[in-house]
């Protein structure tokens, strides 16, 4: 019923009318280099999370950071926005049209709580009809109902959808993902696969969903000993360059394949 409504109505671009397609809205084309990392030293009470860490990021490029928990993948993200400051060494970004747009895992926490639904997200809005924003709300799981609900009545999991909702409008020449897919259900997911796959700036992204990244990357930079190793190819790539973590990677679905009967078990027992 949902989806013959949303054909009914009148949308404009960024949304195909059939199929509601979102684009993120982009800014004017960046320059050749979007971050550039030098000789990047980072420690926290006397641990050191990077040393000597090199890395440049160019116009286009879609890249994975990723690594195990504790590496510091977010600080990294935190680095290149400028929210925190190297021990040593550079972390710059390009000088030419790079407006990165950041979405934080906490970024529920920043959201105004006497603003509504609706109007948090027209405030990020450039040149967005009042349609295209309740169709965006409306596939992250907003119904009509909800548009005029204070930010500060939404539960956990609606604000962090909101703030997903708000990152989407912002215009931007460069994407930087903590961890996006969290509370999203699998429509938003794809929807946000398919426009990060047209976005035609430069995307960095941390996510523990290795689905996501096998959809949307190019580029897959590794957390590994303090230094930042580097695979120019996409996350089946780095499986098939990395030993280690493709014996993980069949680890896991084994380990899915094993608990797949039991869940069928179940669902028979339950009928």
């Amino acid at each position: 019923k949902l989806e013959k409504l949303q054909d009914e109505q009148h949308i404009e671009k960024p949304f195909d009318r059939k199929l509601m397609k979102f684009r993120f809205p982009e800014r004017e084309r960046s320059g050749k280099t979007v971050v550039m990392i030098k000789n990047l030293g980072m420690e926290y009470d006397g641990n050191a999370l990077f040393k000597k860490a090199n890395l440049v990021i160019e116009r286009g490029e879609k890249l994975a950071i990723i690594g195990p928990n504790g590496c510091g993948k977010s600080t990294l993200l935190r680095l290149i926005m400028g929210y925190e400051k190297p021990t040593h060494g550079q972390v710059q970004l390009g000088e030419h049209n790079v407006f990165p747009n950041y979405f934080e895992q906490n970024q529920a926490e920043a959201l105004d709580l006497g603003k509504t639904v609706l109007e948090t997200v027209e405030m990020a809005a450039e040149d967005w009809k009042v349609d295209d924003i309740k169709g965006l709300l409306g596939r992250c799981n907003f119904k009509s109902d909800m548009l005029d609900r204070k930010v500060a009545f939404l539960s956990g999991g609606e604000k962090a959808r909101l703030a997903f909702c708000k990152f989407m409008v912002t215009p931007s020449t460069f994407l930087v993902l903590d961890e996006p897919t969290n509370h999203l259900d699998i429509p938003s997911k794809e929807m946000l696969e398919e426009a990060i796959r047209e976005y035609h700036g430069t995307v960095i992204a941390v996510s523990h969903d290795r689905y996501f990244l096998k959809q949307i990357v190019n580029r897959v930079v590794e957390v590994k000993d303090r230094v930042l190793k580097d695979y120019v190819g996409d996350y089946n790539y780095y499986l098939e360059q990395n030993l280690e973590a493709r014996e993980r990677e069949l680890e896991r679905e084994a380990e899915l394949e094993a608990m797949a009967p039991k869940v069928k078990s179940k669902s028979k027992m339950s009928k």
